[in-house]
């Protein structure tokens, strides 16, 4: 059996690794009893930027999972804390294709949402209209609407940005199109491509271990995509557990020149290991 050694807590993906879908994947009441009953603190970090903390806490209390609001953090959290940390304080106007998980954080951080052009069709030359920034993250909403406005705004001169550049979703009735697919369009429109802030880049994992109040030598992520969980984990310079219940399988491992620290079967697997701890 494998072991893990110096953990200060995890960092958890969620599709692929607790749920396909709304499909709740095996074991997932007993990894959490053992994360409970071990005291192993844990984020559940997400590149999913369509819910908000409250629905997500909703989504496992219906699958029997109780967390609290501050064991989530989203790519949506993270982008609109990035911005406001990263940004001038006089450009706060964003136009968002995403969902309510994506809108309220940037609320909560002060910005104003700006409204779809189309069908309303304002006076373009009417300033208050236009975004300093446009933030893409998953809407299952989508319009042409809402892809035209975006595409206005960065080719008038605002700022593009991306929760995440997933190019697919994991869902029960198999992998769907992600947030990645609308920046591929948006770019292809605009000619600029987006400034990606969640997995994988390290930005999440650093908030994260902010949360946690552990650091890079005993943070731990678990995650079921290579190019996002497992690169991400890498990026922050942390080790990783890929489990083979989502995207990514070991024939993949071949195509790239990073690898993560473990190969598990599942979240059933690892509760096995924390059982030893």
């Amino acid at each position: 059996m494998q072991t893990i050694n110096n953990l200060g807590g995890f960092i958890i993906d969620m599709d692929g690794v607790l749920w396909q879908g709304n499909q709740p994947l095996p074991g997932i009441t007993a990894f959490f009893t053992a994360l409970r009953s071990t005291q192993i603190p844990f984020v559940l970090a997400t590149n999913n930027a369509s819910l908000t903390q409250q629905q997500y806490v909703e989504k496992l209390a219906a699958m029997g999972v109780k967390i609290h609001l501050n064991e989530v953090l989203t790519s949506s959290m993270a982008t609109a804390r990035y911005l406001k940390e990263n940004l001038p304080a006089d450009q706060r106007k964003v136009y968002v294709i995403g969902e309510q998980g994506l809108i309220d954080p940037l609320l909560q951080q002060g910005f104003e949402v700006t409204a779809t052009y189309y069908p309303a069709e304002p006076e373009l030359n009417n300033t208050d209209i236009w975004a300093d920034i446009v933030v893409s993250g998953l809407d299952r909403k989508l319009s042409w609407d809402k892809l035209a406005t975006a595409t206005l705004n960065i080719r008038a001169g605002a700022a593009f940005y991306a929760t995440n550049a997933d190019t697919t979703l994991p869902t029960e009735l198999g992998e769907v199109m992600g947030n990645g697919g609308v920046l591929a369009a948006l770019t292809a429109a605009t000619g600029i491509s987006p400034i990606v802030i969640g997995k994988p880049e390290p930005i999440l994992y650093q908030q994260a271990f902010e949360i946690l109040g552990t650091h890079q030598h005993n943070t731990i992520a678990i995650g079921d995509r290579l190019d996002t969980d497992i690169l991400g984990a890498v990026n922050a310079g942390i080790r990783s557990i890929m489990v083979l219940s989502g995207v990514s399988s070991v024939a993949d491992l071949a195509d790239v020149s990073y690898q993560p620290d473990w190969i598990m079967e599942d979240i059933q697997e690892i509760t096995l290991l924390l059982k030893q701890i």
